[in-house]
């Protein structure tokens, strides 16, 4: 039983926000929510956080697995035949904390090793009995076209932390955390190696170029660029960008999609966060 005065979680905090924004005349559509919110935020009724947090909720039943996901070019994988010292490398280069675990032989995944089960090999005594098989957790396996607010659902009923996702051909695509549904509700979760990003989908800067973050709706980025990408693989310019590639665009890299080429300014291994739109004909207009 949880304690009286212990605070509430992130999940509780979410719900309050909204509670206290609930109109008293009910809401035609979703666009009507958004304009009581962005009201209130200017009348100072909600903060700006809140505001913030809010709009993201409201898109995120929008969003799918494969937006967010981690590409399986980009996964840090462990084999099931390692040995200690193997993952001990791995799990030290990465600081993940969980991974999927991979039979080379048949091109299986066959589970998920948490760091925290070979704490108890560092002693010498217990690290001739280190068994990989043995410490294989099952792994759950998710669609890419699942929602976000459904897997984020099954996250917290099952008490899952990682998900390997698959495609529609049953091979697995990617891999999917609780972390990256998060970011998606709170924002980014940053650590000392992030940096930080425009508040704008789209900013033009003063010499001329024109920088979108990669989550950016793709109807929002074909209204304002005049473009006409599909949105049947991916909602967002960044899944779209990663899905043409083949993987995590890493900073430097250009990648063409029809008349417009984006420069990745910022990403990291999970995901774009920041590119450069550069239009290739006069198709595209700032």
């Amino acid at each position: 039983m949880k304690s009286k005065d212990q605070p509430p979680s992130i999940l509780q905090r979410i719900g309050a926000a909204l509670i206290s924004f609930i109109p008293a005349r009910r809401a035609a559509s979703r666009e009507d929510v958004l304009e009581r919110l962005q009201q209130a935020e200017e009348d100072g009724i909600v903060e700006r956080d809140s505001y913030d947090m809010i709009q993201r909720i409201l898109y995120v039943s929008d969003m799918r697995v494969r937006d967010v996901m981690i590409p399986r070019t980009s996964m840090e994988i462990i084999e099931r035949d390692a040995t200690l010292d193997s993952c001990l490398d791995v799990m030290v280069e990465s600081g993940h904390s969980r991974f999927p675990v991979i039979d080379n032989e048949k091109d299986q995944f066959v589970g998920i090793l948490l760091a925290k089960d070979l704490l108890k090999f560092f002693d010498e005594d217990n690290k001739q009995r280190f068994t990989m098989r043995d410490l294989i957790r099952p792994a759950v396996f998710v669609p890419e076209s699942k929602r976000l607010n459904v897997l984020l659902s099954e996250f917290r009923t099952y008490r899952n932390h990682m998900a390997l996702v698959a495609d529609e051909f049953g091979a697995v695509a990617g891999v999917v955390t609780i972390e990256d549904v998060l970011e998606q509700i709170v924002g980014d979760i940053e650590d000392e190696h992030d940096v930080d990003e425009e508040e704008d989908f789209i900013r033009t800067l003063s010499n001329g170029e024109t920088l979108v973050k990669a989550l950016l709706p793709i109807d929002e980025f074909n209204d304002h660029f005049k473009t006409y990408f599909s949105e049947s693989g991916s909602d967002t310019i960044g899944g779209l960008i990663s899905q043409t590639a083949g993987h995590i665009p890493q900073p430097g890299e250009g990648i063409e999609i029809e008349n417009v080429k984006f420069e990745i300014i910022h990403a990291d291994s999970r995901r774009i966060h920041i590119v450069r739109v550069i239009k290739l004909t006069n198709d595209i207009e700032n």
